[in-house]
């Protein structure tokens, strides 16, 4: 394996051995006993759901057809109670100034769910990586695992101007480095002692720590400087859907960059899947009628302030322009961007019957992917339809090409 990149200096004084973290151990408790075979996550509305898409971290783009069920821990108990029978493994909890807190919810429906865990997001350097280490380890301990970090650095400067973050995008960057390394260690056991440009830290440790229950660490990013970063810290680098030549570049690059065989890949993606290609289209189409102009005009006026590279590769899928006909925004076999139009960040779906569905997404397992974080509108009842028609679908794909591979039995 090749030799893994040089730390950087402001890398945390680590003392005392523990049992190993994430990247010596797996990659999470909850996952099926396959290592090799894809693991499948869902998304919590946490914002309010319906039929039709919206604005997810901030209120622009949010529309009343998308909000129709209100997200009280009810109906979001609900949806996780449905992913979780449905087989999936997580959930990600969204963060954002339109977004409730992620800790809290996440808290509140362990106790409505046995299983599934939770991919819990956060932005980086918003508070102490001790304090946040504390956080995460009282969650795993009283949850018995099931955790899960999305690392957000974010990417529109209003609103972290509004959480009180004034750092240009590269420097943001820089502090999500220093603190992933503190993180890291700090739930790995260790103690940590480091003085960096962004994260200082004098003897700090967890008392007792949960190390039982490794906690992996997903990041997302499109930018050198975030790619820079998931070279070094990130256990999952979430990526958004792509045509897959684009992200057969990125994964060879970031492969590439990181030097070691444990970076593994996640990818998000929204899901309009039915019995025949001509239902699913039949309700892109719906969609795509249904979305309100000034919702879409909000919307792409917000992205356009973004310094955000992965919302600029998005937006560059669909020119901020609503078609006539939903096949008009078809970017690669079976991909749409439309779900962008109103929605930032992963704004393209698979779109066609549940067997060209798993076929795609067999075939972003190909490219690398190791993981899928999916949604569909409703989140309620389309984790029952992803989770009993499309899941069981990609592992089939999956298997039988591995028995293909493996040739006739000898």
């Amino acid at each position: 394996m090749p030799a893994t990149p040089a730390r950087p200096s402001h890398e945390p004084e680590q003392h005392g051995q523990h049992e190993p973290g994430p990247h010596q151990a797996g990659h999470g408790p909850e996952d099926n006993d396959n290592p090799t075979a894809p693991v499948f996550h869902w998304f919590l509305p946490t914002g309010g759901d319906g039929r039709d898409p919206g604005g997810v971290t901030a209120v622009q783009g949010r529309t009343r057809a998308a909000t129709r069920r209100p997200a009280d821990l009810r109906y979001l108990a609900q949806v996780a109670q449905a992913a979780e029978q449905a087989g999936f493994a997580a959930l990600l909890t969204p963060v954002g100034l339109g977004c409730v807190d992620p800790w809290i919810l996440a808290s509140a429906l362990t106790q409505h769910t046995e299983r599934i865990g939770f991919l819990v997001a956060f932005r980086a350097g918003f508070a102490s990586p001790t304090l946040l280490a504390q956080q995460a380890d009282a969650f795993r301990k009283f949850a018995h695992g099931r955790l899960r970090l999305n690392v957000v650095t974010g990417g529109d400067p209003a609103e972290q101007r509004a959480y009180g973050d004034h750092l240009a995008h590269d420097e943001r960057y820089a502090r999500t480095d220093e603190y992933m390394a503190a993180l890291r260690a700090l739930l790995d056991g260790k103690r940590v002692d480091v003085a960096g440009a962004y994260v200082h830290l004098e003897g700090a440790q967890l008392a007792d720590p949960a190390v039982k229950h490794p906690v992996p660490l997903y990041f997302g990013g499109a930018s050198a400087a975030a790619e820079a970063v998931a070279a070094r810290r990130a256990d999952v680098q979430l990526l958004w859907g792509e045509p897959p030549s684009a992200l057969a570049e990125r994964i060879d690059r970031l492969r590439a960059n990181a030097g070691r065989d444990d970076l593994r890949f996640g990818l998000r993606l929204h899901v309009i899947t039915r019995d025949t290609s001509a239902e699913a289209w039949a309700e892109a189409e719906r969609i795509l009628a249904g979305l309100d102009p000034d919702a879409v005009r909000a919307s792409q006026t917000r992205f356009a302030t973004m310094d955000s590279t992965g919302q600029a590769r998005m937006t560059a899928l669909h020119q901020g322009e609503t078609p006539s006909h939903a096949q008009d925004l078809l970017v690669a076999p079976n991909l749409w961007a439309g779900i962008g139009l109103v929605r930032e960040g992963a704004g393209t779906a698979l779109v066609g019957s549940h067997d060209e569905v798993a076929g795609r997404l067999a075939e972003y397992r190909t490219l690398g992917i190791d993981e899928f974080v999916l949604s569909g509108y409703p989140h309620l009842e389309e984790a029952y339809r992803v989770g009993e028609e499309v899941v069981p679908r990609v592992r089939d794909l999956i298997g039988a090409a591995k028995t293909a591979d493996a040739g006739p039995a000898q």
